[in-house]
């Protein structure tokens, strides 16, 4: 360190020409070179590594680099279901009907029936012995999914993995109300006598 530190203070009193280390300067290198002398006062430290790259072979360290990286399923449709942790019996063995479903009996209108729904195809059931009910060890059985189109509902059903059915749309043409006109705003329905 002393003779680095010796070095450095007759560089710096070349570059600003005291007399003192004119004797030094009658070396050519030292005189004309100056970029020589920084570059050889320059330290060079060999980079750092780390410690369990050091330890460890390229083998295992391949492995472990795998181990921690992404993991790539090949195959036609980005399926959820694969990864989802669904068991293989609820993916690829169900089917799935896409639907707009009915009217219920009890409302009159016909906004809350304007979007499509999915629901599964029964499996095995059996009567309860203590209530009599239907009971299923099925966990899908009641599952209802609503979509405001039937695409966005295939769509779905691709990323699960699922086979699908779709039910073709009932129209209802209503029919115009003969009794109802009379009543209309805009006709003149009662006819005078005079």
């Amino acid at each position: 360190m002393g003779s680095r530190a010796l070095l450095l203070r007759c560089a710096n009193r070349l570059v600003s020409g005291n007399q003192q280390c004119q004797y030094l300067s009658s070396s050519a290198a030292l005189s004309k070179n100056l970029a020589d002398v920084d570059k050889a006062l320059q330290i060079h430290e060999p980079s750092r590594k780390n410690l369990n790259d050091v330890l460890v072979s390229k083998t295992a360290a391949e492995y472990e680099k795998e181990l921690h990286g992404l993991i790539t399923v090949e195959s036609e449709v980005n399926a959820v279901g694969i990864t989802s942790g669904v068991p293989d019996e609820h993916i690829k063995t169900r089917t799935v009907l896409i639907y707009k479903p009915a009217k219920n009996a009890m409302q009159s209108g016909t906004n809350n029936i304007n979007f499509w729904q999915i629901s599964f195809d029964t499996r095995e059931r059996w009567e309860n012995p203590l209530m009599g009910w239907c009971s299923s060890g099925d966990p899908l059985q009641a599952t209802r999914v609503n979509f405001q189109t039937a695409e966005q509902a295939i769509e779905h059903c691709k990323h699960m993995g699922w086979k699908y059915v779709v039910q073709k749309e009932n129209k209802s043409d209503p029919k115009p109300r003969s009794y109802g006109t009379n009543f209309s705003w805009d006709k003149r329905t009662r006819v005078t006598t005079k």
